[in-house]
């Protein structure tokens, strides 16, 4: 039974967790030992062996974990193995909105495929990672299955846009 429905109440927040790395199952696992609960969205994915193909699950957020706990009595979720910190703010953990939460359930829930995407928005200086314009830095004008990339010539003031994978792009530093 969550701990929500043992009457603990609204006192219960989400919170993200910082994790150490490829440590996300051993830490939700840990965490539901304790009886918290907690929370590790994943997604399915394609693997090419040299001798097979097997489909595994990893996190679609990696380094992380949600728990779902008391803010005023955080300690011994900190003593978690593999729990490195909570996301925080003025040294206090901050939490996660539960409309997202609910909205990552669902997502996991079905059966629908699902995939890790960059979190960019429009105006963002973005790089391309793959595709043949591999390595060119632009500015995000569009971002939805396909992105539209900005290329500028600042000196003549004109630009050039392409379409492009999503996927190929990342926020550039």
């Amino acid at each position: 039974m969550p701990n929500s429905e043992k009457g603990l109440g609204s006192a219960l927040q989400w919170y993200a967790l910082r994790v150490r790395s490829n440590f996300e199952k051993k830490a939700a696992d840990a965490l539901r030992a304790r009886g918290l609960e907690e929370f590790l969205p994943a997604y399915r994915l394609r693997s090419n062996w040299s001798d097979r193909v097997k489909w595994i699950e990893k996190p679609l957020f990696p380094g992380y974990v949600f728990c779902r706990f008391d803010s005023h009595n955080w300690l011994p979720v900190m003593q978690v193995p593999g729990i490195i910190e909570a996301v925080q703010f003025g040294g206090r953990p901050v939490p996660v909105d539960v409309a997202e939460i609910n909205a990552l359930q669902v997502l996991v829930q079905s059966d629908l495929p699902l995939f890790r995407r960059a979190f960019l928005h429009v105006g963002q200086k973005v790089k391309i990672l793959r595709g043949p314009l591999t390595g060119l830095e632009g500015i995000l004008e569009k971002f939805e299955k396909e992105c539209r990339i900005v290329v500028s010539v600042t000196l003549l003031q004109r630009s050039v846009s392409a379409e492009i994978d999503a996927e190929w792009v990342e926020a550039s530093s």
